[in-house]
């Protein structure tokens, strides 16, 4: 079973680069990506703020970098140390940058020249938020829509866990009631967008890849609280096995991380629907074909109204 999966992966991929939709490099699961690519992407960007982006929703944008002070802050590294990139640069004088050039040269690791900076890359794009709402929250909490490009340090080649990605997301923040609700029915809304979209599209509970002795208790325990629901659809294979969306509850972890309190001066809660950008297009070219003008109507006039 492994080897035919293995060669289905593998042909998708070949299939996509063929078509020059995907553009490789030399490092695994990092691609580049063709007009077609793009125009389809900001097509279904553009369908999630029509269909997902609520009244009083606030907008916010960041860069792919996040501070190391926030990272430090929310806990990722005691979770995830193996998915996160630290961005490095070179600080040195010039004495140092000749020896830098001189390891490139003879092909030496170069790499200790570098110091670390102040930031790293921003490994969802939700994380920047709680620091930007810590404080009192107003009687109806917020949402927030933020989108942000990506990375995660897992080298692949399923062409559906690239490096570097985009991920759009609502985060609801408020009373628990609220937010579990709000949570709850997302699931069967993004059930209803990808379905709209002609995918074969199912929801299965989930856990993060918790890192570390205790990563298997926290798994366990995410999933007999039913705090992960991902949603699949076919990317890799023809059976709905990716997550291309991803509904998550965090209780108060980011809430007392960030001190964020509601109007009752308690511990907010936390939520957040997220989608996977690139897996949502890869899976529309799975499911439809390489050539968009060919695709049915139903899905070419929900994506190009």
């Amino acid at each position: 079973m492994t080897n035919i999966t293995q060669n289905v992966e593998n042909s998708f991929l070949a299939q996509l680069i063929q078509h020059g939709l995907l553009i490789p490099s030399s490092v695994k699961g990092v691609y580049g990506r063709n007009g077609i690519f793009e125009d389809v992407l900001t097509r279904v960007d553009n369908l999630i703020t029509t269909v997902g982006r609520e009244p009083g929703t606030e907008v916010m944008r960041f860069p792919p970098v996040l501070s190391r002070e926030v990272t430090e802050q929310s806990g990722y590294m005691k979770s995830f140390p193996h998915l996160l990139g630290s961005v490095h640069a070179f600080t040195g004088d010039h004495r140092q940058h000749r020896e830098l050039v001189q390891d490139i040269e003879e092909h030496h690791d170069w790499t200790h020249h570098l110091s670390p900076s102040d930031v790293v890359l921003t490994p969802a794009a939700c994380y920047p938020v709680y620091a930007a709402v810590a404080g009192t929250l107003p009687e109806s909490g917020r949402l927030v829509d933020v989108s942000s490009y990506c990375f995660r340090h897992e080298p692949s080649d399923e062409p559906a866990r690239m490096q570097s990605f985009r991920m759009r997301e609502f985060v609801r923040i408020g009373e628990p009631e609220q937010v579990e609700q709000w949570r709850n029915q997302w699931i069967d809304r993004g059930l209803t967008f990808l379905r709209s979209l002609g995918l074969n599209a199912q929801q299965a509970p989930a856990n993060d890849p918790f890192f570390g002795p205790g990563g298997r208790l926290l798994a366990a325990s995410q999933q007999e609280q039913q705090l992960k629901t991902e949603l699949l659809a076919p990317v890799n294979t023809e059976q709905p096995e990716t997550a291309v969306m991803s509904l998550n509850y965090h209780q108060d972890h980011f809430a007392g991380k960030f001190n964020i309190l509601t109007a009752t001066a308690q511990h907010a809660h936390t939520a957040c629907t997220g989608f996977g950008l690139e897996r949502i297009t890869l899976a529309l070219f799975r499911a439809h074909g390489f050539d968009p003008t060919t695709w049915t109507a139903a899905v070419r006039e929900i994506l190009w109204p």
